[in-house]
């Protein structure tokens, strides 16, 4: 496979709204961003993925633009952006931008337009349909956010299609004119220097004409993804794409791709396919209760190793894997697949550092997550802002599936609103992140987790963030070896081997809080092997065949 600069790249993604303010208004902010370059050129990261930063209403935290050559007023101006891009640059910092292109904002002109009549020449921006005759909805689909996907509008008498909120409508990808201005705009962006995007729900930006019902398995709502998610010509789109404006410019991109398959992938971020250069998926994130994702159980680590195993494997020599445990739409890390109780926060969240650092592919760090934050401890529906949160509560508890006391239990485990408090900067108040009433509360625990706390500690998390990254770039087996697991059965420990020509590392982590007996393979067992990282300060357990609670180490073996 070619070496290029994203596959050796850490990414980390910023949620501005929730990194730091600088205005006191309560919302992080772009100039806070450029605050805090420093910070990050100290953690070793090689690009910054800003979560949506340009003009919105605030439906869905900015994943629904009115204006995609604008900042957001509560940001800044396009000179703050501006001024952002030019010291990140001067840090050897790329930016990523996130672009939200399978729908905009009804306040967006181009929906304003649309809505006026059947005959505005915008109207085929978006996806009208009739409603059926006895005047419902087109299809039986239901929007991710709860509800129906199909909204009303008594002045033309028809239904918009909107997967997401009903402020966020669909656009019709089947228009030449509609891709021809995502294009252009995606081309400005380019001609302005950034390297380019992470694609939000890329894979379903084409959906079947036909617009069929869909499966009702839980609820009142039919399933769209057989009908919208790798649509019939969603490769047709983003192969355009790629000729029009990606393949002018040395860019990074990563598409959202829900529900994506192995053979899918390799169609999205296969090398010589001319797409993207790889896709989030989310099998291991993906665990579902009786209600869909709200569930407050773990995953099984037989599961979730298979899982993260079969991406490693049979991407090998197609296609490009993106590395993460957790962002902006996800529970912290730390409190989802680690354990977040104070005696073992720390060594977790190492091990869980080790774990996807050491596999094959582009790593991701969530803000946040290199300090081991963790969910916030929510005792009352007021304390939510995240319009999927609120939905599902109203849906669930409203019908009576489930208790308010149940519901709870899963937002505190599953809701994004864990991911966007904001960032624990120092022990003083609102931990350093504004002057004024944070947009959403601070997770009572920042004082004694924090960045100021950590940055000067050689054991810290944040200084075991800075050690992985630092291996990465003095190791190409970490970035371009293969991939085996070993152990494949164990319940406790999740142990690969990472091979490139003679030189080998052995990554061994226990997932329990339970010492485990660790079979190590003789070649490891040699006087020749190197412990490249370690999360406890000795390794005299292993010595003795176990690995302690939460335990993680890579171990190098060059063959002489």
């Amino acid at each position: 496979m070619n070496k290029t600069w994203w596959k050796e790249a850490v990414v980390y993604q910023i949620y501005p709204r929730s990194f730091q303010d600088s205005n006191g208004d309560g919302i992080g902010d772009l100039n806070g961003i450029r605050q805090r370059l420093d910070y990050l050129k100290l953690l070793g990261i090689d690009v910054i993925w800003l979560s949506p930063i340009c003009k919105s209403p605030n439906d869905d935290n900015g994943y629904d633009i009115s204006d995609y050559q604008d900042i957001m007023s509560e940001f800044g101006t396009m000179e703050d952006f501006d001024h952002l891009l030019q010291e990140a640059h001067e840090r050897g910092i790329r930016i990523l931008l996130d672009l939200v292109v399978n729908h905009t904002s009804d306040e967006h002109p181009w929906f304003l337009e649309s809505r006026r009549s059947r005959e505005n020449p915008y109207r085929d921006y978006y996806i009208w349909r009739e409603g059926k005759e006895d005047g419902s909805c087109p299809n039986n689909w239901g929007s991710c956010f709860s509800g129906s996907a199909w909204e009303y509008d008594s002045e033309t008498k028809m239904y918009y299609l909107h997967l997401f909120s009903k402020k966020q409508p669909d656009l019709n990808w089947e228009n030449p004119r509609v891709r021809d201005e995502v294009f252009d705009m995606m081309d400005w962006w380019c001609r302005k220097g950034i390297d380019g995007f992470r694609m939000d729900v890329i894979s379903m930006i084409s959906k079947d004409p036909a617009l069929p019902d869909g499966e009702v398995s839980n609820g009142l709502y039919g399933d769209f993804t057989p009908y919208s998610v790798h649509g019939p010509k969603v490769h047709d789109y983003l192969k355009e794409m790629n000729r029009r404006v990606l393949s002018k410019y040395d860019l990074m991109t990563v598409g959202e791709t829900a529900g994506v398959t192995i053979e899918e992938a390799k169609r999205y971020a296969g090398e010589g396919e001319e797409e993207l250069n790889m896709v989030f998926h989310f099998e291991h994130v993906d665990s579902s209760g009786e209600f869909g994702k709200w569930t407050d159980q773990k995953t099984e680590l037989r599961i979730l190793k298979g899982i993260l195993s079969k991406w490693q494997t049979e991407l090998e020599n197609s296609a490009w894997n993106s590395l993460y445990w957790d962002n902006h739409d996800q529970p912290r890390a730390v409190s989802r697949f680690g354990d977040d109780r104070e005696e073992y926060r720390e060594l977790s969240a190492k091990m869980l550092a080790t774990c996807l650092h050491m596999m094959k592919g582009t790593p991701y760090i969530y803000q946040g997550e290199e300090l081991s934050m963790t969910n916030y401890p929510f005792e009352d529906m007021i304390q939510f802002k995240d319009i999927e949160s609120i939905n599902a509560y109203k849906e669930l508890v409203g019908d009576g599936h489930v208790t308010h006391e149940r519901m709870m239990d899963y937002l505190r485990f599953k809701s994004r609103d864990n991911a966007r408090t904001p960032m624990q900067w120092d022990d003083k108040e609102q931990a350093g992140f504004t002057n004024g009433t944070p947009w959403l509360s601070v997770n009572p625990n920042y004082r004694e987790i924090n960045a100021a706390r950590q940055i000067d500690d050689p054991e810290s998390v944040f200084s075991y963030y800075k050690k992985l990254i630092a291996l990465r770039k003095k190791h190409d087996v970490i970035v371009y070896g293969t991939y085996q697991l070993i152990l494949p059965e164990d319940s406790h420990i999740f142990a690969f081997i990472r091979t490139l020509e003679k030189e080998q590392v052995l990554v061994l982590c226990n997932f329990t809080d339970q010492e485990v007996k660790a079979d190590i393979p003789e070649a490891f067992n040699k006087e020749t092997t190197e412990c490249f990282i370690q999360n406890y300060k000795d390794r005299e357990s292993l010595d003795k065949g176990i690995l302690r609670p939460y335990e993680a180490l890579a171990l190098y073996w060059k063959e002489q």
